[in-house]
């Protein structure tokens, strides 16, 4: 189905006329329209903004409020009225010195998404994608997801007063269908892998009118994501790191950094677009690794995801061959690591930098460790490794701690469990 739309919400944006949908593989404009594939060849489609209609300065965005909408030139929402804002966007970046020492590498910044609304990246494709939900006039919306998505995709239906369904594998961690359900959203979750999931979800789309997020929204869903790459180059003096470290499931994400880096430059932020786009994957679930790695023109599908890196288990990613162009347009490169790297980098972070990620998240540490220790990183390179998610929904992948320590209510008892750790 195509729907061809104009402003829906009362109100007509500075974009009006100024986005479309355009094919990746054909190049056909199929106008701003609410379609995810092209109908000449089926390619993907993804939005294109006519920087010649649209002006934008770094004024005009350090004077807005800290938040993913202060990039209002770059997000495909016409109507200004059908914004649905939680407050995601502009996360820290910090410096970590410690862990770059730790690693081996010149200087590493963490840009820490764990910290947004829902906890994770996933506010900020949800946010544009319901916003858009609302300007086509849908009544309910809905997502696909390994978890992370779902309880964002709830929240903002929520905040945008729509009904909500989202569709999960019943391997899900607890906590994510949980966090999913508090905001009233219809959870289903299904018995099979994410890619059953996402058969689902898109027979939902299609049957029920419903604007699944990462399906029939998903060329304007994934522009949400771009806000990070131009989050780093405004937060870095409007200049790039030599490499950003991306962790990568569909590959929409590293896709979107660097779109909205390439925007950037088209725009006239930057002076400079060049960075090594790195993607990171769990060794149980790399179809984009492994492409890269064995030289293909095509992402080969993981029919059984073997990992308990559940965030990034998924085994035919929609954005996996546009990833596979970025990371060698780019000249970066790609890593998978076992699920324990995943989970002892999970420990290295919050040790070295005191944010809790989950094994998904931290997995861009993981894995520029290995590549440095290699020697695939250079190790006089500036690296920001992107965390995507907090470790408190995943806690039940954890062992139990072993730095516990239980003692009856007296100064002796105290005495004996901490003398012996400060001598």
């Amino acid at each position: 189905m195509i729907l061809r739309s104009t402003s829906r919400c009362g109100e007509v944006g500075a974009l009006t006329g100024a986005i479309s949908l355009v094919c990746r593989e054909c190049g056909k404009d199929h106008g701003h329209v609410l379609a995810y594939a092209c109908d000449e060849c089926l390619g993907a489609l993804e939005v294109k903004i006519d920087f010649d209609r649209v002006q934008v300065t770094r004024t005009k965005i350090s004077s807005r409020n800290k938040d993913l909408w202060r990039y209002r030139e770059f997000l495909p929402v016409i109507d200004d009225s059908c914004v649905v804002n939680l407050g995601t966007g502009f996360t820290p970046l910090l410096r970590a010195d410690s862990l770059a020492k730790a690693i081996g590498v010149r200087r590493l910044y963490i840009k820490n998404d764990t910290v947004n609304p829902t906890f994770s990246f996933k506010d900020r494709p949800a946010g544009i994608a319901v916003s858009k939900a609302r300007e086509f006039r849908m009544a309910a919306v809905g997502c696909a997801s390994t978890g992370n998505l779902a309880g964002s995709t709830a929240a903002h239906a929520s905040a945008a007063g729509l009904k909500s369904f989202v569709f999960m594998p019943s391997t899900v961690e607890d906590p994510k269908v949980f966090h999913a359900s508090i905001y009233g959203s219809t959870v289903i979750l299904v018995d099979g892998t994410y890619d059953d999931v996402n058969r689902m979800a898109a027979l939902a789309a299609d049957r029920f009118n419903i604007g699944v997020v990462n399906v029939n929204l998903r060329p304007y869903y994934v522009e949400g994501s771009k806000t990070m790459g131009l989050e780093i180059a405004e937060q870095l003096g409007w200049r790039l790191p030599d490499r950003i470290v991306v962790p990568c499931a569909s590959g929409a994400l590293l896709s979107a950094i660097h779109k909205g880096i390439a925007e950037a430059h088209e725009a006239g932020l930057i002076e400079d677009d060049s960075v090594a786009m790195t993607c990171a994957q769990p060794e149980g679930c790399s179809p984009i690794v492994s492409a890269f790695r064995r030289g293909l023109e095509r992402v080969e599908p993981v029919r059984n995801p073997k990992t308990l890196v559940q965030s990034l288990a998924i085994g035919e990613p929609g954005d996996g061959l546009q990833a596979l162009r970025v990371i060698r347009k780019t000249g970066g490169t790609a890593g998978a690591v076992s699920d324990q790297e995943a989970i002892d980098a999970v420990y290295l972070l919050a040790k070295e930098t005191g944010i809790f990620a989950e094994p998904g998240g931290a997995i861009s540490v993981a894995v520029l460790k290995r590549l440095v220790e290699e020697g695939e990183v250079g190790r006089d390179e500036e690296v920001v490794c992107c965390v995507t998610g907090t470790g408190f929904k995943t806690l039940e992948v954890f062992p139990p701690p072993e730095n516990q320590i239980r003692i009856p209510a007296s100064f002796q008892a105290l005495s004996a469990a901490i003398g012996p750790l400060l001598r």
